[in-house]
């Protein structure tokens, strides 16, 4: 059963964790360039502030590299569960989408970098 105290306390750890993500969004850095790799070797470096279409081949295929209005995305790959295609458009530095099957991954950079996702 729970008490009065116990929804407080409950209460006080969820504003707690809302102020977290907030705090941590905001301070997301802002990206300048897309990194392009293939088999975990950088092949490119595209400015963000270009709006442009990239192919890079891999050994599925084609990946499609869409870069439009400061963001990137993984817009066509030939892997079969599309995953790096879900990702979406990636915004900030630091952000990564990751075509294992066909070898390729894009990545944001800039001058500063908000956390690094593979190190939690």
């Amino acid at each position: 059963m729970f008490k009065a105290g116990d929804y407080l306390v409950l209460l006080a750890l969820c504003a707690l964790l809302l102020a977290a993500f907030l705090q941590l969004g905001r301070h997301a850095g802002e990206a300048s360039s897309v990194i392009v790799r293939q088999n975990g070797t950088e092949t490119l470096r595209l400015p963000l502030r270009l709006n442009r279409l990239h192919i890079a081949h891999g050994p599925l295929g084609l990946t499609e590299i869409e870069i439009h209005n400061g963001q990137a995305r993984i817009r066509r790959d030939p892997s079969p569960r599309q995953y790096c295609v879900q990702q979406g458009w990636l915004r900030h530095s630091g952000d990564i989408a990751v075509c294992l099957p066909n070898r390729v991954s894009i990545e944001l950079a800039g001058p500063d970098l908000a956390h690094d996702s593979l190190a939690y």
